[in-house]
């Protein structure tokens, strides 16, 4: 289950700035190996937030997963087209590489 991003929208201001990032890269690592592991099944962005958050339709849990894929298909590790989401080349070679820490 991913970590919500903010239990309450009025604290947020409240919050350490270096807890967002953390919060964002954990939900990466989720997103990423989650798509790795069920490679070579294709998901749609709906059946991601629907595995990884507990609570189907809540707007934070859907978001985090929405930002995870976003930013990691911006790096090129993510392939996002017609809303189905899938490793790209890079992401599989590195796995097959065996060098995560």
């Amino acid at each position: 289950m991913l970590p919500m991003s903010c239990d309450q929208p009025t604290d947020c201001a409240e919050r350490d700035p270096s807890d967002h990032l953390t919060r964002d890269a954990q939900d990466q690592r989720v997103v990423l190996a989650f798509v790795l592991d069920e490679y070579p099944d294709q998901l749609t962005i709906p059946e991601l937030c629907r595995a990884l958050y507990a609570h189907p339709g809540d707007f934070a849990g859907d978001d985090a997963v929405e930002r995870a894929i976003r930013d990691l298909d911006g790096a090129g590790l993510l392939s996002c087209e017609g809303g189905v989401v899938r490793p790209t080349r890079a992401a599989l070679c590195f796995v097959r590489l065996d060098v995560a820490p």
